[in-house]
């Protein structure tokens, strides 16, 4: 729901100033002084205060136009997401500008302020994983810009979101691990500061209890990026292990199908010694030998889903839309890397 946009008049109220010495301050007159210019802009950044110019434009002006910010482009899931996002704002009469935050929290911010200025008519959003904070964002919801966040999504910012089961996802990723008699299972694990991988984290442990697994937190890596290289680090810290793993579950396919290269390397046989999960379901999991066992995260629906979303909320000139979170279901693709059992 947008909410009433800041004034000059509630700016002076604030700060105990004339209307007038506000607007001189903003626009930098000499007359004003610098300490108090300072203390002007502070507080309408705060505020998120817009002057006119810019106001009227998120009032009167029709952009068709919808900024997306990821944390990077190169990710398929993410070029994925994109894709579905631009198809069905294309069909509607949109078009998008995507920024990449580089999983940066700064970089975010600056995004933010230029979307602010590009009357935008709404953004969507995967946060980046050093996000902790949603100043930027609110500071926009305040102007009446719709904002749709997918995927990292804010577990206590009301919006819109559209996301997966990350928990059951992995929960069933990880039963599907013991239903091929692996007993001993590993889990290579995301960012924990972000809530999708921490509720995959919590669904491998969910399945190991709910079939009187014992849970050894030695069997548990955490990344910080899920990259290919910390997948193959992960990988040799396995091997290292006086019992190595004979089943691990991965929070994406990129360490997935590292660890998997690096086992095979060392003299391991995937499945028979080592079944090995993965996530995301990306083009490569068709490639590497064996086959990869891997969950379709439905990333083009999702993309799909948030443009939807958010031209619904863009159209929606009553703002009687109430703020709802869709969440799509996956499948577990299973192939060769995990099929112990013809």
């Amino acid at each position: 729901m947008s909410r009433p946009r800041i004034t000059l008049k509630d700016l002076a109220k604030e700060l105990q100033l004339s209307p007038s010495t506000i607007s001189r301050a903003i626009a930098g007159h000499p007359a004003i002084s610098e300490s108090t210019k300072k203390k002007v802009r502070k507080k309408a950044e705060e505020l998120g205060f817009v002057p006119n110019s810019i106001a009227a434009g998120f009032r009167k002006k029709r952009t068709h136009s919808i900024g997306v910010i990821v944390p990077q482009i190169d990710v398929h899931f993410h070029s994925l997401v994109i894709s579905g996002i631009e198809d069905l704002a294309y069909r509607e009469g949109y078009n998008i500008t995507i920024f990449q935050s580089k999983d940066s929290i700064e970089r975010e911010k600056e995004i933010a302020k230029i979307l602010q200025n590009r009357l935008v008519e709404g953004i969507i959003v995967c946060l980046s994983n050093e996000t902790k904070s949603y100043t930027h964002f609110k500071k926009l919801v305040k102007l009446g810009i719709p904002i749709i966040f997918y995927d990292r999504v804010p577990l206590d910012f009301q919006a819109n979101k559209v996301v997966i089961d990350d928990f059951g996802s992995a929960f069933k990723a990880t039963e599907h691990l013991i239903e091929q008699g692996c007993q001993r299972i590993g889990h290579i694990a995301g960012n924990q500061g972000a809530s999708i991988f921490k509720h995959r984290f919590e669904g491998y442990k969910a399945a190991l209890q709910a079939h009187d697994i014992p849970y050894d937190p030695n069997l548990v890596l955490e990344t910080q990026n899920l990259s290919y290289e910390e997948g193959a680090s992960c990988a040799h810290k396995f091997i290292a292990l006086p019992q190595i793993p004979d089943g691990i579950f991965c929070s994406n396919d990129y360490t997935a199908i590292s660890a998997v290269q690096v086992f095979q390397k060392a003299g391991f046989k995937v499945p028979e010694q080592i079944a090995v999960v993965g996530f995301s379901n990306y083009p490569i999991s068709q490639v590497i030998q064996p086959n990869l066992t891997t969950v379709n995260d439905r990333a083009y629906q999702m993309g799909e889903a948030a443009a939807k979303l958010l031209i619904r909320q863009i159209e929606d000139e009553d703002n009687a839309i109430d703020f709802e979170t869709i969440t799509l279901k996956t499948d577990l693709v299973i192939r060769e890397s995990s099929l112990r059992k013809k």
